[in-house]
Formats: structure tokens, C-alpha cells, sequence
């Protein structure tokens, strides 16, 4: 008789160990599982390259440039804002 196949990880435990998976954290036999789970599993493809990505883009360091037109209309919200929060006074 054979052992039975352990149930495969669902998205969820995937998304719990994620962290430890992207860093390279993990044991190998949970790599194996993550992998395996990935290799079926598109949403949780796009997880885990989406945090890949993100994570090689803050170990580079480098800045990403606004567009002019976003910072004018960042610029133009936090102003509203502030003027709705504390309103001038008017003696």
C-alpha cells in the first residue's frame, strides 16, 4: 500500500508563508510545495512576481519619476484637503 499524497497547499497557506518564500526563507520541502502550488496556481503567479518585482525595485534604490501632471494634481489634493481639515479663519 502507498502512502497517500499530502493535500497540496491552498491559496491561502500560500499566501501566509509568502513572505519567507519570496525571501528565500523557507525549507526546501516548502519550496517544493510552493512550487508545485504556483505552478497551477495563476493568482498566486501574479502574487508572488508582483512582490518579486516590487522588492528588486526597492533593493535598487533608485527613484521612480512622477509625471509633472501627477504631481501637480497630488499637489492640488493635499491642498483641499488641508483647506477642509483647518479652514482659515476669517476675523
Amino acid at each position: 500500500m502507498t502512502d497517500p499524497q499530502p493535500p497540496a497547499m491552498t491559496c491561502e497557506q500560500i499566501l501566509q508563508g509568502l513572505n519567507d518564500y519570496v525571501d528565500g526563507d523557507t525549507l526546501s520541502a516548502v519550496c517544493t510545495e510552493f512550487a508545485d502550488h504556483l505552478a497551477g496556481c495563476n493568482p498566486c503567479q501574479v502574487v508572488v512576481d508582483n512582490i518579486r518585482n516590487t522588492i528588486r525595485l526597492y533593493k535598487a534604490g533608485e527613484p521612480y519619476p512622477v509625471p509633472p501632471e501627477m504631481t501637480d494634481r497630488l499637489r492640488d489634493a493635499l491642498r483641499r484637503k488641508w483647506a477642509e481639515r483647518f479652514p482659515a479663519k476669517s476675523d
